[in-house]
């Protein structure tokens, strides 16, 4: 199981959506850091589900209970460990899903991968829940980051096939990210806000769902973070990424659109401002060579569909090896673009803190 990561700081998840509860163990945090615990919940309470129609009504808090790592308000220098325990799981719901494998969703492969030892309930430790104590480290990394003025941020970029406005990869100021931190459902263009939300609620109505794309940045990072080739910013930052279920696509500046533009088009040109380095443009997403070169960092990623739907799909039983239908029941979202934005500013947060301690 694959449930470690990082150089410097190291990161350990554990836990299963239905099992007791789920928590992290962060290794290689310095002694004497100062936490701001309501700051950490309020980072939680963004994710939480339960809040409002567009999400699941799994009513967690997502309340967390640090175990060692932290006394007298400051961390120790020892491993940090919190555990988030679960209070309301509804695990009759999935008691037809130990043999039916859900389409899309991590049941067959995890079958096969744990020879049917893994836990079903709720995806178990494959499931977005476990995203909460992604969360819970980010908001760490992110009070680390702060004290040394790097900011992170995200909007909601596109649901289904309504976009909003994107970043402006030149020039991203705090007070546009801090307001966005401030909304629940966080747009640039409040004009798209409605829409969006108009076509989570009709995919819900017919027992579907939807998927979309989250733009984060990073802002302030210094220049010569990261290294060439295996640990580059984008393979750092895609590897957290791509740890978050149901995230199918990773682009860095202006992405796949730049294999259509030309050299000279593509190309960020240097300038020189109040003795900074800097460039005209940001197609490059603030990264050359897997290093930062001090321009905002921009990245876009993308969301596939909530798997669990409740219109009938075909799949297979697994222990009679027959082909079958399978109606999904029990709380789904119809989709989780909005609640993963913390996870994605997270797990930035968890890349670059780690970046910095290495370099």
């Amino acid at each position: 199981m694959s449930g470690v990561w990082g150089q410097r700081i190291k990161f350990s998840i554990f836990g299963e959506s239905h099992g007791k509860g789920i928590g992290i163990t962060i290794d290689g945090l310095p002694s004497g850091i100062k936490l701001d615990l309501e700051e950490i919940q309020f980072e939680m309470g963004r994710r939480a589900p339960g809040k409002n129609e567009f999400s699941t009504p799994r009513n967690e808090k997502d309340s967390f209970e640090i175990l060692s790592g932290y006394f007298n308000e400051s961390t120790t220098g020892t491993p940090l460990c919190a555990v988030i325990w679960n209070k309301d799981q509804h695990s009759k719901d999935y008691s037809e899903l130990k043999n039916a494998m859900r389409p899309g969703h991590a049941d067959y492969t995890g079958f096969i991968k744990y020879k049917g030892f893994n836990d079903y309930r709720g995806g178990g430790h494959f499931s977005g829940r476990l995203t909460a104590p992604l969360v819970f480290a980010g908001a760490i990394a992110k009070q680390i980051l702060a004290e040394k003025d790097i900011y992170i941020g995200s909007h909601i970029y596109q649901i289904g096939n309504i976009y909003d406005t994107p970043f402006d990869k030149v020039n991203i100021e705090l007070t546009s990210l801090k307001e966005l931190h401030k909304k629940s459902f966080p747009v640039i263009n409040e004009q798209k806000e409605e829409e969006m939300k108009n076509a989570i609620l009709e995919a819900k109505k017919n027992l579907d769902s939807v998927g979309g794309v989250i733009e984060a940045a990073a802002i302030n990072l210094p220049a010569g973070l990261g290294s060439p080739f295996f640990d580059s910013v984008e393979s750092t930052l895609a590897h957290l990424l791509f740890s978050i279920p149901a995230v199918k696509g990773v682009e860095f500046g202006a992405g796949f659109s730049i294999s259509s533009l030309r050299g000279s088009q593509a190309n960020d040109e240097f300038y020189i401002e109040n003795g900074k380095v800097q460039t005209l443009t940001n197609n490059n997403g603030g990264i050359l060579g897997g290093i930062t070169n001090g321009m905002p960092l921009i990245f876009k990623a993308a969301f596939k569909p909530t798997p669990s739907i409740g219109k009938p799909q075909k799949t297979v039983n697994i222990s009679k090896m027959e082909n079958t239908e399978l109606e999904v029941r029990g709380r789904h979202d119809p989709c989780i673009v909005q609640r993963a934005i913390p996870v994605v500013e997270a797990v930035t947060a968890m890349a670059v803190l780690d970046l910095l301690y290495s370099n």
